[in-house]
């Protein structure tokens, strides 16, 4: 009994390591997250940044589905991922990925606000992003495309994952011009902001290690 306490997480006792059970509801319920965050993005016509920055890009752009260009745009940092993060990593990235693609597809028929401020919009949606991903961190996945580059080169070189990340936000942000309003994307810039110091601030590698 003990043995399938522990496995599960219930008596778990090492500090180091997560057990299969952990890993399935921390990825499950950070992409639930995720998913949840950039449907608020979504519903005031916001961008964040990252991947799904430049889905939320594509998707005003051409009326393509968001979850479908998401998974899609993800596909070839796998290989990244695999050569240099490992199979592990690899998998529970794609499993998130997938999971929150899916979620953001049928949000709307699960939820519906009818009224949103913008800038609230923007600083909901980056926190409960920031929440999903430092969720997805802490079991050694992440939402993807930069994310996956931004954990190597944290593991690798001791670079802040959340910095990294906000370099190429902006960098997202800057590109927004030619698809969105001006306001768009200072509202969106905001909520990029809001989502990476979140991130650079609660996650650092030398103070939370976990290994399975």
């Amino acid at each position: 009994m003990a043995q399938v306490s522990s496995m599960w997480g219930i008596l778990n006792t090492s500090p180091t390591r997560h057990t299969i059970a952990e890993d399935v509801q921390g990825i499950v319920t950070g992409s639930m997250v995720s998913a949840l965050g950039l449907y608020l993005l979504a519903k005031v016509g916001l961008l964040t940044g990252g991947m799904a920055g430049v889905a939320f890009l594509l998707h005003y752009a051409s009326g393509v589905s968001f979850g479908l260009i998401f998974f899609l745009l993800n596909l070839p940092f796998y290989i990244l991922s695999l050569r240099r993060v490992g199979i592990d990593f690899t998998l529970k990235t794609f499993a998130a990925i997938a999971l929150t693609s899916l979620i953001v597809e049928f949000e709307g028929r699960l939820i519906g606000i009818s009224t949103i401020d913008p800038i609230w919009g923007a600083i909901l949606g980056g926190l409960l992003l920031g929440y999903g991903v430092l969720a997805l961190y802490r079991h050694r996945a992440s939402l993807g495309g930069i994310g996956i580059l931004a954990v190597y080169l944290q593991e690798r070189f001791g670079v802040r994952a959340g910095l990294v990340q906000l370099a190429f936000d902006l960098t997202v942000m800057v590109f927004a011009f030619a698809v969105v309003s001006p306001a768009v994307v200072i509202c969106s810039v905001v909520g990029a902001v809001v989502l990476n110091l979140f991130v650079a601030i609660n996650h650092r590698s030398d103070r939370y290690v976990v290994l399975r």
